[in-house]
């Protein structure tokens, strides 16, 4: 265990390793609206169109974790893995659920732009056959390079709604529950992308070099994803993308998105010598907005 000083004379226990398992969760979306943040209706798109990309995402990183799995000897890693697995799928299932009662169910047509996604993660990311074994598996390492350069960023954005104080924009407290279990399941999982990568051979190197990939194309699919649920709106003008993208600087500026230079700062973290993401986040806090989660509770029940 290792105490971390925070908010001044509080200080909270981090329990070091926790062991990993899914925990089912259910949500009523019967009164959730595609708006959800009601004083922020960019905001809400924005993380809307996060949601557009995490089933899909998500599949994939199960497809190539079920993969290496095969080829792993580490016991503790294996264990780590397994419950890795076990949560991203119940974060894709619980994901793709949001986008069918409450952006479908609201008239937002969502099928071309996850159709985009399923051919970015299914045929340019996932699984193909190479003609020798050696070859196999640098396909493989690439892959579970990307996917711990995309857990960093999804640590850091557990860790940043966590904390953020969405509250004050009227946030649906269903979607806001969604977005906060899934980033603690992140915060709490952190380690493993990275320690699978490193078992894999994914070396500093290659570490930046994907970094330097992922970060642009992320945003931009973020972007895109935004863009796309703006024009489905009709509440709101179809703003060109320099508009846009001033609107969601905006948005960053009161808190109700996380900033691009704080993303930045954190990616580049990737690149210092003897890099970990322990530091992204707080397993204890995790942990404890887990146990008190509404729809992880309704089900321990």
């Amino acid at each position: 265990m290792k105490l971390l000083p925070k908010l001044g004379r509080r200080t909270v226990i981090e329990p070091g390793e926790v062991a990993l398992h899914a925990r089912n969760v259910r949500f009523d979306w019967s009164n959730t609206k595609p708006v959800w943040m009601a004083s922020e209706p960019i905001a809400s798109h924005v993380l809307n169109a996060l949601s557009m990309l995490l089933p899909e995402g998500e599949r994939m990183f199960l497809v190539t974790y079920g993969e290496a799995l095969e080829l792993v000897r580490d016991e503790k890693l294996r264990e780590a893995m397994i419950g890795f697995i076990g949560q991203e799928s119940m974060h894709a299932e619980s994901h793709n659920g949001a986008l069918e009662e409450v952006l479908a169910a609201h008239g937002i047509d969502v099928e071309p732009y996850v159709r985009q996604a399923e051919f970015l993660f299914r045929k340019t990311l996932g699984h193909r056959d190479m003609p020798t074994a050696a070859a196999q598996q640098q396909v493989l390492v690439e892959r579970l390079g990307v996917i711990a350069a995309l857990e960093h960023f999804f640590a850091f954005l557990g860790d940043w709604i966590l904390n953020a104080d969405l509250e004050k924009f009227d946030a649906d407290p269903q979607m806001l529950d969604l977005f906060r279990w899934h980033g603690a399941e992140e915060v709490e999982h952190r380690m493993v992308a990275h320690d699978v990568a490193e078992y894999f051979g994914v070396g500093y190197v290659r570490r930046g070099a994907l970094m330097l990939l992922v970060f642009p194309i992320f945003i931009a699919l973020l972007l895109r994803g935004t863009k796309y649920l703006v024009h489905q709106d009709p509440a709101l003008p179809d703003h060109r993308y320099p508009v846009l993208v001033l609107r969601i600087f905006a948005c960053m500026w009161r808190g109700s998105v996380p900033g691009i230079p704080s993303l930045l700062i954190s990616a580049l973290s990737t690149f210092k010598p003897g890099y970990s993401p322990e530091p992204v986040g707080s397993t204890a806090q995790a942990v404890a907005y887990l146990a008190q989660s509404p729809a992880a509770r309704i089900m321990a029940s």
